[in-house]
């Protein structure tokens, strides 16, 4: 037990430094835990050989996948019911743009451009597709943007981007056969009364049992996750679904929301990041930078072109259209769950992994940062009193 110890206390230690980082230059956690398992991969990798960090461990990758799956389903139970009842038009029109648009566009840049297969192309089209929610939820959180209805409306839309996103993986790479009829009518029949049954563990022992929810919570996902894998599809599929189910029974109580994100990204996350990141190839990448920028230019590019007419449908100034464009511009989190299953299905080869990873990262950062410094709706934010004709004139995103 000696090596599993070394290795574990060993990649927390990554997660602590990556933390400690990400605080100081106040991103998000997930981007830098990727960045430190990139850096750590690729010395380890130099100095010591390949496979001496323990990425390819059966129980490190069972850790990685365990957080992946609960990641997947707090996205999903973080939604906001109210919010997808009142502005459902926009939330899915934007949310399923923003998936066909750079779906169709970073597929065919894939396999036109770059000569991939038409598997691995399509991949790249999921991957490249998403939204970060972990990105976009923290930067409503800072500008205050959350407790508006136009942070409110880009998070619901993210919601919708990413459940294609989940989806698409499921249905293009899934073996469609006996098994997946089995899985799709047992999941759907337990799904169905998934609400029904939490309600009445909590009624009856939430309160005075220990964790009972949480121990409910994850033999559901696992259970459901098992099912999945056993029908040759992907363990995050029904996760997701779950979470978006239990969203409505999740809001009332805030308190086991936290506790759940603790153990999440307290714990399981940080192996499924860093893992992530320690499998991209470096030396790959610097040997061929063209193909990781074009990727990362057919997302953006493919995002905005796509995306820009019909946020103008619900949105009127200028700023607000951008800003919000360039939000749903982002990715990160199923942008990697998505390369990482293509990775480990034998769909791409390390380099183009690697690529897809390096693009997913630039795309979490570059539009963010744009966004946050020419095209903030200042007019929106709570509290802040609408600006004169003057000065939206002569705002940064007028100039």
């Amino acid at each position: 037990m000696t090596i599993p110890f070394s290795i574990a206390a060993l990649w927390l230690g990554l997660a602590v430094i990556a933390t400690v980082i990400a605080s100081y230059l106040r991103i998000s956690m997930a981007l830098v835990e990727i960045c430190v398992g990139m850096a750590a991969g690729a010395a380890c990798e130099y100095y010591l050989g390949q496979g001496l960090i323990g990425a390819d461990a059966e129980w490190l990758r069972f850790l990685a996948s365990s957080g992946a799956i609960l990641l997947t389903f707090l996205a999903g139970a973080e939604l906001e019911p109210q919010v997808m009842r009142a502005k459902w038009k926009e939330v899915t029109v934007v949310g399923i743009v923003g998936f066909l648009a750079p779906f169709a566009g970073c597929a065919a840049l894939a396999h036109y451009l770059l000569g991939w297969s038409p598997q691995a192309s399509l991949l790249a089209g999921v991957a490249l597709s998403t939204t970060s929610m972990a990105v976009v939820y923290a930067v409503m959180l800072e500008t205050g943007f959350n407790r508006t209805e136009f942070g409110k409306g880009i998070l619901g839309a993210c919601f919708v981007n990413d459940l294609g996103t989940v989806i698409a993986l499921g249905l293009l790479f899934s073996p469609f056969t006996a098994k997946t009829l089995v899985f799709i009518a047992a999941s759907a029949v337990f799904l169905a009364v998934l609400p029904r049954l939490s309600k009445r563990f909590t009624r009856k022992f939430g309160h005075r049992t220990a964790a009972i929810r949480a121990k409910w919570v994850m033999f559901t996902l696992f259970g459901l996750g098992a099912l999945a894998l056993w029908s040759g599809s992907e363990a995050v599929l029904p996760a997701y679904v779950a979470g978006i189910v239990l969203a409505e029974f999740a809001a009332k109580d805030e308190l086991w929301i936290r506790r759940m994100r603790t153990l999440c990204i307290g714990f399981l996350t940080p192996f499924y990041f860093l893992r992530a990141g320690s499998l991209v190839s470096l030396p790959a990448i610097a040997a061929m930078p063209l193909v990781f920028l074009a990727l990362l230019a057919g997302k953006v590019a493919s995002k905005i072109f796509g995306l820009y007419p019909f946020i103008s449908m619900f949105r009127k100034e200028t700023n607000e259209r951008w800003y919000y464009t360039l939000m749903m511009s982002t990715g990160l989190t199923f942008g990697t769950i998505s390369a990482l299953y293509g990775l480990s299905h034998g769909i791409v080869g390390r380099e183009q992994y690697s690529f897809l990873v390096a693009g997913v990262i630039a795309s979490a950062v570059i539009p963010t940062m744009i966004a946050n410094l020419a095209f903030i709706p200042y007019s929106l934010l709570p509290g802040t009193p609408e600006p004169t004709a003057e000065e939206i004139e002569e705002g940064p995103g007028n100039e």
